[in-house]
């Protein structure tokens, strides 16, 4: 039998313990790395998005129970031209139904007047019409939708923001109701709530940007709603600004 140099028992030996270390080396790198969701995102982004749904989810139902009264100002570069009055609760399909019950214009210089007195008559049925189109689709992003942001997740559209208060998560969606829109997401854990959103979104053109900022508050039995909204039409410089208020139970 033919007996091997030391120098070949030294290589072969080298050469096991390389291999050695190779395994131990991705062995290391496959416990580093976090689970992953379906859409790429980690564990974390999962627990914190259950939370978001859950709580959307339960928020919603509290709040058919309620009715309450809604003010709604409308300006126009600045200024402010029309007020009205509304009270709204939940329909059947979740989304607001609202009663105007008062209507008080704006004006300058003591005299009251309606929106249509501002502009000119064709002008003011465009702006009437702009400002119904923004504020439905405000709606479509004022209490986020368990389903929609399960899908958005999905196809790889969350992520965990930084930057937040100690206690709070920050969650940016995009592509949520419209292709590359994109809603900023406060939620607290203490309160397991929303706490606010910031959506950039659009009509039907990208160009037509529609900016909206709501803010919300808990009642008394934890009920989450929003408190203020300001839905910013860009192009036509128009504002819609929404205060709600007087909550009641109705059952």
């Amino acid at each position: 039998m033919k007996t091997k140099s030391l120098s070949e028992t030294l290589l072969a030996t080298f050469g096991a313990v390389l291999i050695i270390l190779m395994l131990l080396a991705a062995g290391r790198g496959a416990t580093q790395s976090p689970p992953q969701g379906p859409a790429g995102g980690s564990s974390e982004l999962q627990q914190r998005l259950a939370e978001v749904k859950q709580s959307a989810a339960q928020n919603k139902e509290a709040l058919s129970h309620y009715t309450w009264q809604e003010e709604e100002k409308i300006a126009i570069k600045g200024d402010v031209k029309d007020t009205k009055i509304y009270q709204v609760r939940l329909g059947p399909d979740g989304k607001p139904e609202k009663q105007q019950t008062e209507n008080l214009p704006q004006s300058s210089g003591g005299r009251q007047h309606g929106l249509g007195h501002h502009i000119k008559e064709k002008k003011g049925e465009e702006y009437k019409e702009y400002g119904q189109q923004i504020g439905a689709l405000a709606q479509q992003y004022a209490q986020p939708d368990p389903e929609r942001l399960q899908q958005a997740f999905q196809q790889g559209n969350v992520m965990l923001g930084s930057g937040g208060a100690p206690g709070e998560v920050k969650m940016v969606i995009k592509n949520y109701v419209k292709p590359n829109d994109q809603v900023t997401l406060i939620f607290s854990q203490q309160a397991k709530a929303i706490q606010s959103l910031q959506i950039q979104s659009y009509l039907t053109d990208p160009k037509d940007a529609v900016n909206i900022a709501t803010q919300y508050s808990q009642l008394p039995d934890g009920t989450n709603h929003v408190s203020t909204m300001q839905i910013n039409g860009v192009s036509k410089n128009l504002m819609i600004t929404t205060q709600n208020s007087d909550y009641h139970k109705t059952m």
